[in-house]
């Protein structure tokens, strides 16, 4: 491991001087507002493709977040613009809540209230409120809440439904993506909610915020955690049969720092302690079966095998502070190695030196997939941004 001070002045540098110029430069539409629908990895804008509540919140989670570490005006008006626009293109006047996403113009493509894009909305609107202390985005985000629990929680099963339908009905079909399964919970959408309600309760320690926060890391304990293997389940029932084997590892080491966060928040320290022990646990699954032999991260694996062996951006984010997290809480001097070659993967392979930012894929060989947007619906700078923010404030 380079010495902390070095470490440190690299991931500044990797941040400040790669990753937020990018978005500042290259992302922000200023003939039709907001942002770019996609950039392809040579810059060229694909303004056809459909924007997304969840890039506009985290944008918007970013440049809040980096405001509040460097005071410097354009990350404030950054995010001002994402703050703007989510409420002025994405928000649902008549209903409440936020579209899935929109064209260019500002129509609504889909406009589900998929439970994933508002705890992003809460998410990034706290994060705001935290920078600049304005109370709208404050209560928005009190707002938003409570229609997630009018809306979007089960009374008899716990946890939350995928997602409503724009009056907030019930849908037929719940999937976040095509390439999912149709169920009505899932883990991908239980992590972020638990990610924002932490977030807002920081700053809004209401009671019933607090036991809802409470009930959905009990949930996510009793019924996501596989705590024999070490990993989370990913689809479920409303009554929390599992309806898939698959693995994925980005989710297990993003998840298991972000369990201690919201454990902490509330502050129950016997649940921290116990997801404290349940956190190494899987941080050592991805260590062991996780990473390839350059270090990097795997995108996901079932009980027939590695299901996909490219390796996304995100994931090396993640566990850039999950392997971390893991080393305080544990002493295991393997986990500061794993930091250390993973950092050394992303600077060689990921970042692009030509055009700015992170390839967003690699395939097994290394290889950046050229074919594969820069930024898109899903292709955001919360993952890798988050990363350095979070690393700088352990190593503080």
């Amino acid at each position: 491991m380079p010495t902390m001070p070095y470490f440190h002045e690299k991931i500044e540098r990797e941040l400040t001087g790669n990753i937020l110029p990018f978005w500042l430069n290259h992302t922000v539409d200023r003939e039709n507002g907001g942002f770019y629908g996609a950039l392809t990895n040579d810059l060229k804008i694909r303004n056809e493709v459909e924007r997304s509540a969840v890039l506009c919140a985290r944008i918007l989670w970013t440049f809040s977040a980096a405001h509040q570490r460097y005071p410097h005006p354009e990350y404030l008006e950054m995010a001002c613009h994402a703050y703007d626009y989510l409420l002025g293109a994405f928000q649902d006047a008549r209903h409440g809540g936020f579209y899935w996403s929109i064209d260019k113009t500002g129509q609504p493509l889909n406009d589900r209230k998929q439970t994933y894009a508002q705890a992003f909305a809460i998410y990034g609107l706290s994060e705001y409120h935290a920078a600049t202390g304005d109370p709208e985005s404050l209560e928005i985000a009190q707002k938003t809440f409570h229609l997630l629990e009018e809306h979007a929680s089960d009374p008899q099963y716990g946890g939350y439904i995928e997602t409503c339908s724009r009056d907030w009905g019930r849908l037929d079909d719940m999937r976040l993506s095509p390439r999912e399964p149709n169920c009505p919970k899932s883990m991908n959408t239980l992590l972020h909610v638990m990610e924002a309600y932490t977030r807002l309760y920081r700053l809004w320690p209401n009671p019933a915020l607090r036991q809802s926060l409470l009930g959905l890391l009990r949930v996510i304990d009793n019924h996501v955690i596989d705590h024999e293997r070490g990993a989370f389940h990913l689809f479920f029932e409303r009554d929390w049969r599992v309806v898939s084997d698959e693995i994925s590892y980005g989710h297990d080491i993003e998840g298991s720092w972000l369990l201690l966060e919201a454990a902490e928040a509330v502050g129950d320290e016997l649940l921290r302690a116990h997801l404290s022990l349940a956190a190494v646990k899987m941080a050592h699954t991805v260590y062991r079966e996780g990473r390839d032999s350059d270090g990097a991260i795997l995108y996901a694996s079932s009980h027939s095998g590695l299901g996909d062996s490219d390796k996304h951006w995100w994931p090396q984010a993640e566990a850039l502070v999950g392997f971390f997290n893991a080393y305080k809480l544990s002493g295991d001097m393997r986990f500061l190695g794993a930091v250390r070659q993973l950092w050394q993967v992303i600077q060689e392979k990921f970042v692009d030196r030509q055009h700015g930012e992170w390839y967003k894929i690699l395939s097994q060989d290394g290889k950046p997939r050229l074919d594969y947007v820069k930024t898109g619906p899903w292709e955001c700078p919360y993952h890798h941004a988050r990363a350095c923010l979070e690393l700088l404030k352990r190593l503080d």
